[in-house]
């Protein structure tokens, strides 16, 4: 009934909307706001989705109908996805429903079609964010023990849709329609990951084990504390050295596949600012070469990146930067740890291939750059790594590691590291930057 109430609505107001606007000169508003709403109507059956695929597993648990399903001889990747269609169909058929009487209705109302390719990228796009919805919360079912918890987890999945609603409205409105192929092709990256990783993570044994939600936080502090100062700890005394090598460089040496990953990530980076200057290029007029050093430093002691005051401000802002860009790994599986990291390198691209272009000795440019980068790059690298290694543990946890366990070991892992080797390279790179750069700048210019 909702289904079928909620375009009627929508069609109604559209062309209201319609004809206010078209009075005032401005019916660009309106045509804008029909495909918007078109969207809408679409995505508000797929939001029961979500009450359906919270209610999959646990729901049945409370009821008691989960024994016999899972004493069927049908595997664990089998369940997942059967429920995980169970969950979609019904939202699915109600979206095209809504979206069939929405443009027959607004049809009728003010004669509008729609393009046929917005029209697919819609249908498209409500099919992705239902797939990635029911995922979502089917891993959200399978690993609590209530309704209760699932539906308060549910604000994981709803405040990130929120979020890209907003920016697909924003799209819309702009007609920037191109650009919703970007959204589908990564709404279908994002569901491919939340399979994989609900099949990696679901257990039908763990499901039917646990019988309460419980949030010791003390506990999980405690816990979190103990794995990050004596994870391998066998009851030895070690020294120092000994614990400084099993415990930070061993994990170094773990993290090498996302140390790669992302290694490649900012040469990457790197090299799409030197091409991008290329392309985009800086106007002549603010790049006067003259007594550029000079200037170079006078700029750095105006946004006070000079004394101990630029040294500590430099700490903070790269810790600042990481620490964010670790947050974000969490929610994005490691992907904006990435992401944010890619952008200071890319800018350093693009500005040294203008310096270079812009007469200066490709020695004195790189004098500007390398020293501290030498070691800043090497910190940001292991914080980078850290970081996705913290989203991937929410995807595929070790064997015989719940997603919990895995996470907590991933975090004080971090945690050791930040401590022990990113905070002091940050802090070197920082000493390098506001008093080894002006020295080495001037050596290569040959200023003495």
């Amino acid at each position: 009934i909702l289904t079928l109430i909620f375009p009627t609505i929508a069609n109604w107001g559209a062309g209201r909307m319609l004809r206010f606007v078209e009075t005032y000169g401005a019916s660009l508003v309106g045509e804008r706001l029909i495909p918007f709403l078109l969207m809408v109507v679409g995505f508000f059956p797929i939001s029961f989705s979500l009450i359906i695929a919270l209610e999959s597993f646990v729901g049945e648990k409370e009821r008691h109908s989960l024994e016999p399903l899972l004493a069927t001889p049908l595997t664990n990747s089998q369940l997942y996805v059967g429920k995980t269609l169970s969950s979609t169909l019904p939202p699915i058929l109600g979206s095209l429903l809504g979206v069939t009487v929405y443009l027959v209705g607004i049809y009728a109302n003010v004669s509008w079609t729609p393009p046929l390719q917005l029209l697919v990228q819609i249908i498209l796009l409500n099919l992705v964010q239902a797939l990635v919805m029911v995922a979502a919360a089917v891993v959200v079912s399978s690993q609590t023990t209530s309704v209760r918890a699932a539906n308060l987890l549910a604000s994981f999945i709803i405040i990130p849709m929120s979020f890209l609603i907003q920016a697909e409205a924003l799209i819309m409105f702009w007609a920037r329609y191109d650009v919703l192929w970007l959204f589908i092709i990564a709404l279908i990256l994002i569901y491919a990951v939340l399979v994989r990783m609900g099949v990696k993570t679901f257990n039908r044994e763990e499901l039917l084990g646990n019988e309460i939600d419980e949030l010791h936080l003390i506990g999980s502090l405690k816990k979190w504390w103990n794995l990050a100062w004596a994870h391998r700890n066998t009851g030895t005394k070690r020294s120092p050295w000994r614990w400084y090598r099993e415990e930070v460089l061993g994990v170094v040496a773990e993290l090498w596949p996302a140390i790669l990953v992302v290694s490649i990530a900012l040469t990457g980076a790197f090299i799409v600012g030197t091409r991008y200057a290329h392309i985009y290029r800086i106007p002549a007029s603010l790049l006067n070469t003259e007594n550029w050093i000079e200037r170079f430093e006078l700029a750095l002691k105006s946004i006070g990146f000079s004394g101990p005051a630029g040294l500590l401000l430099i700490i903070w802002q790269n810790v600042r930067v990481l620490a964010l860009a670790s947050l974000g790994a969490v929610f994005s599986f490691g992907i904006l740890a990435i992401m944010l990291l890619m952008v200071p390198l890319a800018l350093a691209g693009y500005l040294s291939a203008h310096l270079v272009a812009a007469g200066i000795d490709p020695l004195v440019a790189w004098m500007t750059l390398l020293p501290h980068s030498i070691v800043e790059v090497p910190a940001a690298i292991l914080a980078g790594a850290a970081a996705v290694r913290l989203g991937a543990a929410l995807i595929s946890p070790p064997p015989g590691k719940t997603v919990g366990a895995a996470w907590l070991e991933a975090l004080a892992d971090a945690t050791r590291l930040w401590f022990t080797l990113i905070l002091p390279l940050l802090a070197l790179a920082a000493f390098i930057e506001i008093y080894g750069t002006p020295l080495l700048v001037r050596w290569a210019a040959g200023g003495g």
